[in-house]
Formats: structure tokens, C-alpha cells, sequence
């Protein structure tokens, strides 16, 4: 699926606002981003105003081409071309040493910078004309779900956002995979699309993956992001049927996202709505967060999420997921008893 802006869409008119200093959300394959002029730490500081977004959480910074590396980023490794060259643009976010011009609000404070080029016509289209680096985080509020249509934009954002660009819903609809090329070997610091095992071919040999927090900070890496505020509830289908009962038994109304169906005839139904939702992961990718956000408007005390296969292909889903979900110390909320 090839994603078509809308007719009317005034690039134009967008870049005049980033270069005044304002915001224009603008689609990419992955997520919705807010963006603002990466060169202009006001207008960065704007970002994070709009988002909530603590100011040592840093941005990735949106480019129109690989050419435009050494504009933000030095001592780049061969590794960094190699995957440039192969996967932009597209859904991977390179880290690297930053460079000294670049304003040390777009890093939050670090020495080394998130760079990106998105695989979307109108990204592409908006990058070109303004001919600079966009930092864009996803355009929600801190920690909440991502917004992977326009009108995810303007529901959350409202009229604080100057313009959003309708590029209509996005393609991947999970965020990009960001891996770390400062240090001895390369570390992957968040999965998503492009998976470790095309990243590790390219490069001839394997990437780490911390055990713990990475000491570069990233987007997307806290325990707690891309939530409802509805609690997520994950649960295997063998533990579904038992815990079902324990919400019926307390009067709660759950919806569940299902990818296997109701175990028995016995599973309590009352007050259960049940979503089914894609067998493949790229799919089930691009609908979750759309699936969260319409669940998280329905009036629901839960919404359990049934695990997906603990394959290398559901990776993404599951970091996701599991970020979105109940930290297992809040977990007596939704009927645990260890």
C-alpha cells in the first residue's frame, strides 16, 4: 500500500511555519510526527511544551536524504552509509556522534543525535522544500498512544498544533527501529520494522541488545510509553478465560484483542467485547495503536491484550505492548494475586 496525500495540501504554507519557528504535523510511514525546525532550539523547546515531553528525552531529527548526514552528525562509520544505503529511506533511526552545530535541545543534552529519512511522499515532499532536518516526535501527548491518522493529530493536539498535513493513515504504524552506532559494536536500542537480522546482514556481524537501560538515551525506550489511559491488560489466551471470570465477577467491562477465539462456550461473554485482531504482525502493527485509541474512547474499565507468539517477527508488537501495559507492580489491579 502506497500511502497518497490528500488534494490541497499546502507544503507551501507548511514551510513557511517552520521556518517562522511553528509546528506542522506531517505523516510518515511509521507514525504521525510533530515537527519543528531541528536547527532552531525554540522552536524544539516548543516541541516538547506541546508534548509534555520531559527535556532530556531527545528527538529524532527527519532528513531528505542521506547526503544530509554530515550536516548533523560527525565521525560517521562506514556502518552508517552501508544502512543508509539500503534501508532509507525507510523505518530506521541511526545513532550517531552529534554534530557540534546541532542545538543540544534536539539531544536532549547528549552528544549524539537520532537521524532518519521517513519513506513517505508527503514527508519526503514537505523535507525537500523546506531543505533542513525536522525534529518530530510522534505527535500525541508524552507517553500516549501514537497517532498513525491526522485525525489522531487533532483530537489529542487540537488547535495547538499550527498545521497538520493529511497524508492519510500510516503504513507501518509502529515507530522505527533505532539502532546505535557509537561504541565498539552496534546495539539495538528499539525493534520495529526492519528487523535485527536485516540490519545484522548488512553489516556482517551481530548487533547487541542490552540487558538493561542502554546508557544512550533514545525515544520510546521507558518502561511506560505509547499508552491508553484505560489500563492494558496482556494476557495469554490460556490465562483469558480464567481471568475474564474474575472481571465478570467484579462488574468490570473489558474488551479484548484477540487473535485466537474464545477458548470454550464457558468463557463469560457478559460485558465482554471482543476485537479480533490481525494474524500477521506487519498488520497487527499497523492497526494497534489505532485499535488502543478506539478501545481507550469506548468506555471500557480494561483492555486485555491476548500475547501474540513469542517469535522474532512479533518483536515490535511485544515491545510495544508491553511498554503500553500495567507495570507488573500495579498489577492487583487487574486481578493478581502474586
Amino acid at each position: 500500500m502506497i500511502e497518497q496525500h490528500k488534494p490541497g495540501v499546502d507544503i507551501a504554507a507548511a514551510v513557511r511555519l517552520l521556518r517562522a519557528g511553528k509546528t506542522v504535523a506531517f505523516p510518515t510511514e511509521t507514525v504521525y510526527g510533530l515537527g519543528a525546525d531541528a536547527a532552531n532550539p525554540a522552536a524544539v523547546r516548543r516541541i516538547f511544551e506541546l508534548k509534555g515531553r520531559p527535556a532530556n528525552h531527545p528527538l529524532i531529527v527527519h532528513l531528505p536524504s542521506a547526503e544530509s548526514l554530515t550536516a548533523w552528525a560527525r565521525d560517521i562509520p562506514e556502518q552508517a552509509w552501508l544502512l543508509a544505503e539500503r534501508f532509507w529511506p525507510g523505518p530506521l533511526t541511526l545513532i550517531l556522534p552529534r554534530h557540534p552545530a546541532v542545538p543540544l535541545e534536539v539531544t536532549g543534552g547528549q552528544e549524539s543525535i537520532g537521524l532518519r529519512v521517513p519513506d513517505h511522499p508527503l514527508a519526503l515532499e514537505l523535507l525537500r522544500h523546506f531543505d533542513g532536518g525536522l525534529a518530530a516526535p510522534s505527535a500525541n501527548r508524552f507517553g500516549r498512544i501514537s497517532p498513525t491518522c491526522a485525525a489522531h493529530v487533532r483530537d489529542e493536539l487540537g488547535e495547538q498544533v499550527e498545521m497538520v498535513l493529511d497524508g492519510g493513515p500510516c503504513r507501518v504504524g509502529l515507530e522505527s527501529t533505532i539502532v546505535s552506532l557509537i561504541g565498539p559494536r552496534p546495539c539495538l536500542l528499539r525493534p520495529g520494522q526492519i528487523s535485527i537480522a536485516e540490519i545484522a546482514e548488512v553489516l556482517g556481524c551481530k548487533l547487541e541488545i542490552p540487558q538493561s537501560s542502554p546508557t544512550i538515551r533514545a525515544p520510546g525506550l521507558l518502561a511506560s510509553h505509547y499508552a491508553p489511559k484505560t489500563p492494558l491488560i496482556l494476557r495469554p489466551a490460556s490465562a483469558l478465560c480464567s481471568w475474564l471470570k474474575i472481571m465478570r465477577e467484579r462488574g468490570c467491562r473489558v474488551a479484548v484483542m484477540a487473535l485466537t477465539p474464545p477458548q470454550t462456550s464457558s468463557e463469560p461473554a457478559a460485558r465482554v467485547d471482543r476485537i479480533p485482531m490481525p494474524l500477521q504482525p506487519q498488520e497487527y502493527a499497523r492497526e494497534l495503536y489505532a485499535s488502543l485509541r478506539r478501545l481507550d474512547a469506548g468506555g471500557f474499565d480494561y483492555i486485555c491484550a491476548e500475547k501474540p507468539p513469542a517469535t522474532k517477527e512479533w518483536l515490535a508488537v511485544h515491545d510495544r505492548l508491553n511498554r503500553a501495559a500495567i507495570t507488573p507492580e500495579n498489577s492487583f489491579i487487574a486481578g493478581e494475586t502474586t
